[in-house]
């Protein structure tokens, strides 16, 4: 079970410390387009070896990559330094696309020659879009990014601190954009079993009031972890963990990761089945009347995107 990562910046290294840590993969290579970088990560993380699950964990060039049956891409210009850390800017992380699309036009051919069977993650902001530009370029639809796994987790997190309860015991998705578009499904989320806003009810809060401060404090959540630690790292990272065991187990567990959505014409977050081959099967969610409404406009907000790619691969 071979992962590559590629990018060891803050989110590389973080994907790579969690993926040691939880014992995701036997062997984990670390690309960098700074070859000592890479070299220095793996050394530093290997000092952990001996107290942390059997994981070769090494650096290694794109050529390395061969049999690998997963790699992630976290390389790119992130949030902090694209300047995508501002809540009143309405285009947030899609901000960065322009950017990032060079950077994934070299990376993607090199991965795909050295590895043309592995499942390709799209970690870098922002993941959708990208996505469908790794699909573009790889030539198949082994391609998905980690989609809006950790705004749901985030979503039940602040359920949790909200209502007093374990966040284990909070049933609650969102779908859509990884992006400030994204949909969050009060209609059926849930708390041990009750509807959220009988839950809310019952541990004495306002469900107005509940679902106004969660909304901001998951939509805004990546901007508050870099207003004071420049980059969103370690929760992403841990989902690319989590994400990487129940493809190389073939758990066909369900994540709402994104893949490319026909009806849509994007890649966009859904309830998905996970396993060896990536996404299996997409399950249609329940929403209510105005959250089908969001998620088309998130998949407009995404489209207009793909747009944009579209214009710029044609003319470079």
């Amino acid at each position: 079970m071979k992962v590559g990562i590629i990018g060891v910046g803050a989110v590389g290294s973080a994907c790579a410390i969690a993926l040691m840590q939880r014992g995701s993969a036997r062997e984990i290579l670390l690309v960098d387009k700074t070859r000592p970088r890479a070299r220095a990560v793996a050394l530093d993380m290997r000092y952990g070896a001996p107290v942390s699950p059997t994981v070769d964990l090494r650096d290694g060039s794109y050529e390395d990559l061969n049999g690998a049956d997963l790699v992630m891409i976290t390389g790119g210009v992130n949030e902090k330094t694209g300047g995508a850390a501002d809540r009143n800017d309405a285009e947030g992380r899609l901000k960065l696309l322009d950017a990032n699309l060079s950077i994934y036009q070299e990376i993607v051919p090199q991965v795909v020659a050295a590895a043309p069977d592995a499942l390709l993650m799209v970690v870098t902001d922002p993941p959708d879009p990208l996505a469908d530009l790794t699909r573009h370029l790889a030539k198949h639809d082994r391609v998905i990014s980690t989609g809006t796994v950790i705004d749901s987790l985030r979503f039940r997190v602040h359920l949790g601190q909200r209502l007093g309860v374990n966040p284990a015991s909070v049933e609650a998705m969102a779908i859509g954009e990884h992006g400030t578009s994204e949909v969050l499904l009060w209609s059926s989320a849930t708390v041990a079993g009750l509807p959220i806003q009988e839950a809310c009810q019952q541990c004495g809060e306002p469900f107005e009031k509940v679902r106004e401060a969660v909304e901001r404090d998951v939509r805004y959540a990546n901007i508050t972890i870099i207003e004071g630690n420049n980059a969103s790292q370690y929760g992403i990272g841990i989902v690319c963990a989590r994400l990487t065991e129940a493809v190389l187990r073939d758990e066909r567990t369900i994540f709402p990761v994104a893949s490319y959505q026909p009806a849509y014409g994007v890649t966009l977050a859904l309830p998905s089945v996970v396993g060896r081959a990536g996404v299996i099967r997409v399950l249609e969610p329940p929403m209510s009347a105005d959250e089908r409404a969001q998620l088309q406009r998130s998949a407009e907000r995404l489209q207009a995107a793909g747009h944009r790619l579209r214009v710029a691969t044609a003319s470079s």
